[in-house]
């Protein structure tokens, strides 16, 4: 198999955002080249001229591209659809749409970010909590999903306790409100003892997290933010299988040791078809009541990772004794926090830049409604 044709088969995992499709099956990909130097030239066609999300598609192909080995570089060449083209992609997208009954409840629409890491240790539980009440302060439905089996405690840090019911075949998240929004979540917490180990192996551990996502009813959700085990094992790679929008937050310390861990874990991103969308560097330093800031896991490493990556530096997060006493007694930090903090500058970075809320915003909006019609009035 020549390198263009390589690109191309990894092209194909590619996803229009808001099709859901790939963008070969799509035929937006024209012409591939690749020189000596292993300089990639690849023609991407969009529907329309001022497509807002073409920076995403763009960025989105160039990851994928620069996963291929002996590619060092790429260079896109944008352009739109004729419109013989553009009916041609209706037609695909209509059979699609017929075709392949949805495998979850989540549409392929909706963001679905995994809070991930490297190591142990770094916080990304905390970070799941406080992330989704600041982005449910803004009157979203934010879906959380606790998908550290072993390590359970999102139920805790959110202050939601009870029992999960089912309701035609689907269980349904528990639900808290959160000014003008609400948060659904599942976790083995809300399921299981806080205190029971759960001697599971990979098999049943994979079957587990599947059922969170197939037998679940995350209807009406604009986010589903997913607490991840540490490492790139078996939940990282069925979650890859299941949500093929999934992007990923890479959590990590400033510690040298935290940072180069935390590199595996975007690499097996990348590899699997997951966007690494940002970096959140926490435990960044403290400052005491005398205003002296210390440094004591180091300073600079979420810099230098993020620079490393490609990707942006979304926040840097201090230890904060009120992060640990909110997750103690299941009020989040963010809930007291002005709205200038840290935490809500992370929640509409979010929003406004790394992964906008699905809605008719986007090139292929007008579509959407079309097709959908379309496959409704099929026989």
């Amino acid at each position: 198999m020549d390198l263009r044709e390589q690109l191309r088969n990894r092209l194909d995992q590619v996803l229009d955002p808001e099709l859901g499709a790939s963008i070969v099956e799509l035929g937006m990909v024209g012409a591939i080249t690749v020189d000596e130097r292993g300089h990639a030239v690849v023609s991407v066609s969009l529907t329309t001229v001022g497509c807002p999300l073409r920076s995403q598609i763009e960025r989105d192909v160039k990851e994928a591209v620069l996963t291929i080995d002996h590619v060092h570089s790429v260079e896109l060449v944008m352009g739109v659809l004729e419109p013989h083209a553009k009916a041609e992609l209706m037609k695909r997208a209509r059979t699609i749409a017929q075709n392949r009954a949805p495998l979850t409840s989540i549409p392929v629409q909706t963001p679905v970010l995994m809070i991930a890491s490297g190591k142990g240790g770094v916080g990304k539980s905390s970070i799941t909590a406080n992330l989704a009440v600041a982005l449910a302060a803004s009157g979203r439905t934010i879906g959380v999903l606790d998908a550290d089996i072993w390590g359970f405690s999102l139920s805790r840090l959110l202050g939601i306790q009870g029992e999960v019911e089912a309701r035609g075949g689907r269980m349904r998240p528990l639900e808290r409100p959160v000014g003008s929004g609400r948060i659904k979540l599942l976790s083995m917490g809300l399921l299981a003892d806080e205190e029971q180990a759960l001697l599971w192996r990979g098999l049943i551990v994979q079957k587990a997290v599947a059922q969170f996502i197939e037998d679940a009813d995350w209807s009406g959700i604009d986010y589903l933010l997913i607490d991840t085990p540490p490492g790139t094992g078996d939940i990282a790679m069925t979650l890859a299988r299941l949500l093929p929008q999934m992007g990923q937050l890479l959590v990590t310390t400033p510690a040298i040791a935290a940072q180069r861990v935390a590199a595996r874990a975007a690499d097996f991103a990348r590899k699997s078809n997951i966007r690494v969308l940002g970096v959140i560097e926490n435990m960044s330093g403290f400052t005491c009541a005398c205003g002296e800031r210390h440094h004591f896991f180091g300073e600079g490493g979420g810099r230098e990772l993020s620079d490393a990556l490609g990707v942006p530096l979304l926040a840097e997060i201090d230890l904060d004794h009120e992060i640990a006493d909110g997750g103690d007694h299941g009020q989040p930090a963010v809930l007291h926090e002005a709205l200038d903090g840290v935490w809500h500058q992370l929640a509409e970075r979010i929003l406004a830049d790394v992964a906008p809320p699905a809605g008719p915003i986007g090139c292929s909006a007008r579509m959407l409604d079309a097709i959908a019609r379309a496959v409704a009035t099929t026989p």
